[in-house]
């Protein structure tokens, strides 16, 4: 929406409406940077309707801010310069975990109210856009998981995080255990309008999945951050803490946020074809071919952390291999088995390299480019994978996924669809802070990793 025309916008007149009535104090205005961070500004609630207008100040230089708070040198992200923080009103939400203040998801726009050329959430409407043009519009789905449990000081290094419990993989044990932090989670979740899905405990331990159901693109990476945001601070206010990093604990199983994508066209899902190959349609292949074809690239932003690369190792259910198969969960792409009562609204692909220390824009934007080239071009993805691709004889196996995050930026500075949908300074900015990071940690061990990522994510 152009910020000129906000003082007039009902929806944003509603919103003001809603502060003052629902008591709420403070207006917090969220997004997400490049290091995968959620960062933002308050806006005092009775100063709202101005703010909705014309945003809060914010230097540019918060788009070249790592995940340590070390600023990098961008041409055009430094001391000099001035955004917007302009809240989207049609996010708003009172926050249930935070008595007095509520929330909404925003853009990083020019002082005239134009896109910034380095809006995370801009990147994600374009990619929409682009769908768009060819008649076709994309749902999804966060799959999150996350590791629950205390953070403990320890005498002679960085804070641990220790977990609630040792139970088993979908163990009654591990439900009884979280269930007080699970119900409240469940109720803060509703109250923001995510219907939730399902829930249970995960392999590693404390580890929980708690799943919403999909969305729009747009409001599905919208919601990623509200749902990140609202586990750790149920979990903070029960003394608890709560991380999405994706290997918190080392020799643990990691936090994946596998990725669930259906294209539509109208009311059609488009990737559904009883009588195409494995069930789907050309479309739906040829959308597998544009993510087997920029995987490499796609993980430095779908996965784009340094401790993200510990989790995608063969056999750890992750995905290492850059191949797709029906309900194969070692494969980089899985064919879900559709419902039977629902095989036409149920149809969907899962990208498994993916975790929540991404940001879920240019996630999910890299995602919906990715997959638009492989339609265009018709690319083919080739024959599914039946089996772990590991076991295969080394000569047949798939190609291996980036082992490494540096790796991964190599493979994205290569590839020039991501690069351009990107654009320059958005780019620039992610490669240095990206960069940055791999050399920070390089010089540390696997513990100031963990402590720094489950700290943050």
């Amino acid at each position: 929406m152009d910020a000129r025309k906000r003082r007039d916008d009902p929806v944003a007149a509603h919103v003001a409406e809603r502060v003052e009535t629902g008591r709420i104090d403070l207006v917090r205005f969220l997004y997400a940077d490049h290091g995968g961070i959620i960062r933002g500004k308050s806006a005092a609630g009775a100063r709202i309707a101005d703010r909705l207008y014309t945003g809060i100040g914010h230097t540019v230089a918060m788009m070249a801010m790592t995940m340590l708070d070390t600023l990098q040198p961008v041409e055009g992200m430094g001391p000099v310069g001035e955004v917007r923080i302009l809240a989207d009103p049609s996010t708003f939400t009172p926050l249930p975990y935070a008595p007095g203040a509520a929330a909404m998801l925003s853009d990083l726009v020019h002082p005239d109210g134009e896109p910034w050329e380095a809006c995370p959430r801009a990147f994600l409407k374009d990619a929409i856009a682009a769908l768009a043009d060819t008649g076709h519009s994309l749902v999804a789905a966060f799959e999150p998981e996350f590791t629950l449990g205390r953070r403990i000081p320890v005498d002679h290094g960085p804070d641990r995080l220790v977990p609630i419990d040792d139970s088993l993989c979908y163990s009654a044990t591990g439900f009884h255990a979280a269930h007080d932090f699970t119900v409240e989670l469940v109720h803060a979740l509703e109250a923001q309008g995510m219907r939730v899905e399902h829930y249970y405990p995960e392999l590693g331990h404390g580890q929980q999945e708690l799943s919403i159901r999909p969305s729009a693109a747009l409001r599905a990476a919208d919601n990623h951050v509200l749902y990140r945001e609202t586990v750790r601070a149920v979990a903070m206010r029960r003394g608890l803490w709560a991380s999405l990093a994706p290997k918190p604990i080392p020799g643990q199983a990691g936090n994946g946020c596998h990725l669930h994508l259906s294209l539509w066209s109208g009311d059609r899902n488009v990737f559904h074809d009883p009588g195409g190959a494995y069930g789907l349609s050309d479309e739906g292949r040829w959308f597998i071919g544009g993510l087997l074809a920029h995987l490499p690239a796609l993980t430095a932003l779908t996965s784009g952390t340094v401790n993200g690369f510990r989790r995608l190792t063969p056999r750890s259910w992750a995905s290492a291999y850059a191949c797709y198969g029906v309900d194969n969960r070692e494969a980089a792409v899985r064919i879900c088995s559709p419902m039977r009562d629902a095989a036409k609204e149920t149809t969907n692909l899962e990208l498994k390299p993916s975790d929540s220390s991404a940001n879920p824009y240019l996630s999910l934007g890299a995602v919906i480019h990715a997959g638009l080239d492989g339609i265009r071009s018709k690319i083919d993805p080739g024959t599914a994978v039946g089996v772990d691709p590991d076991t295969l004889p080394e000569a047949d196996r798939p190609p291996r996924l980036p082992s490494s995050l540096g790796q991964a930026l190599d493979a994205l500075e290569a590839d020039t669809l991501l690069m351009n949908a990107l654009g320059p300074l958005r780019s620039a900015a992610y490669l240095a802070v990206k960069r940055a990071d791999v050399e920070a940690f390089a010089a540390q061990d696997a513990a100031y990793e963990c402590f720094h990522h489950f700290t943050k994510f």
